[in-house]
């Protein structure tokens, strides 16, 4: 039944149009309902959202806002645990959700680092909705990936964009402009949170 909910949601969130909230509530029926609009009165939903694609936001050009702050101890402890650095994490964390921890993208990706359902069990998620969770899981993630490509960082950044089978398919980072553009961005990004950071 929840692996149906989730399909259901991702399938309804890959049909929205523009990002905004999704209402999740169960009718006088029984049945469970999506939908766009808030609910009737007094009817309790859960509400995830639908996000743009971050690299429509890029091509918009213009200097964006940092988050220096937000979530500063779980990505504190994080990074320590697992030798990352906090400006690459908040990089990772603004190209992935805009630091919006109900994100779900089209594809299925959600949080704060916009993990997929694959890597649920084996990065330890139950709710890749609450904000330690996610930001544990996306920073192991990235720490594996570090240790693979000897943190080679266009390496691990395409990896964990487009998948460790894209990388090794193309020898590098894969001729994919939307995971070349990641790229570019999330290295952009840990320079300016370095830059706060110094």
């Amino acid at each position: 039944m929840r692996r149906l909910f989730l399909l259901a949601l991702f399938l309804f969130a890959a049909s929205v149009a523009h990002a905004g909230p999704i209402y999740v509530y169960t009718d006088q029926t029984g049945a469970i309902r999506f939908t766009s609009k808030p609910p009737p009165k007094g009817v309790t939903a859960k509400v995830f959202t639908a996000k743009k694609s971050n690299y429509s936001l890029m091509r918009r050009g213009g200097k964006q806002k940092l988050f220096p702050h937000k979530y500063q101890n779980i990505i504190k402890t994080v990074s320590h645990r697992y030798q990352v650095s906090e400006p690459l994490i908040r990089a990772v964390i603004h190209t992935e959700s805009a630091f919006n921890p109900k994100a779900v993208s089209p594809k299925g990706a959600r949080g704060l680092m916009q993990i997929m359902p694959f890597h649920d069990k084996h990065l330890g998620i139950k709710d890749p909705f609450e904000p330690s969770q996610n930001i544990e899981a996306g920073v192991r993630l990235l720490a594996l990936l570090g240790k693979r490509y000897q943190n080679n960082l266009s390496l691990v950044l395409a990896a964990y964009n487009a998948g460790e089978d894209a990388v090794s398919k193309y020898g590098g980072v894969p001729p994919y402009e939307e995971t070349r553009n990641y790229v570019k961005r999330v290295l952009r990004l840990r320079n300016e949170y370095r830059s706060l950071s110094s």
